[in-house]
C-alpha cells in the first residue's frame, strides 16, 4: 500500500465519502481515487452500468473485480449515465495505472449541480483519510 504522502489526490475534483471522485464540469466523469485502487490490487474485472441509467445519489452502479476482493461502485451524484469507458472491458487495469485520467469510468449528466458542493474537496478528503488510518 502506498504511504498516504505518496498518493495522488488532485485538487480540481470531488470525492465521495467511500472513494469515488467526480470532476466538476462537463463532462462530469466519476472514477476512483489513487487510494481506492491501491487499497483494491491488480484490477480483473470493472463491470459497467449502460448508458441511459437513471442514478441516485449513493446508488450503486457497478463493481471492481481485483485479485483480492469485489468492489461496488456508488454514484456521488444523481443523474443520467451517459457515458462509460468501454476501454475498462479489455484493459480493467488503466484505473490502477491511471485512475484519474483513462482510467475513468462513467460521464454523467447531473440531476443537481448542488450535490457537487456535499462533496469533498481535496484537502477534505486526505483529512479523512488521515483519520482512517
Amino acid at each position: 500500500m502506498k504511504e498516504l504522502k505518496d498518493l495522488n489526490i488532485p485538487d480540481d475534483i470531488k470525492y465521495a465519502e467511500d472513494h469515488e471522485w467526480v470532476s466538476t464540469e462537463a463532462p462530469f466523469r466519476i472514477g476512483v481515487s489513487d487510494f481506492a485502487q491501491d487499497a483494491l490490487g491488480d484490477l480483473t474485472y470493472v463491470e459497467l452500468p449502460t448508458v441511459g441509467m437513471e442514478l441516485a445519489k449513493g446508488e450503486e452502479f457497478g463493481t471492481l473485480e481485483s485479485t483480492k476482493s469485489v468492489s461496488p461502485l456508488y454514484s456521488p451524484l444523481s443523474g443520467q449515465v451517459t457515458a462509460v469507458n468501454s476501454l475498462l472491458e479489455d484493459e480493467p487495469g488503466l484505473v490502477n495505472s491511471d485512475p484519474y485520467g483513462e482510467g475513468w469510468i462513467i460521464e454523467i449528466a447531473p440531476g443537481n449541480l448542488s450535490e457537487l458542493d456535499e462533496l469533498l474537496d481535496a484537502a477534505g478528503y486526505l483529512e479523512k483519510l488521515e483519520q482512517e488510518e
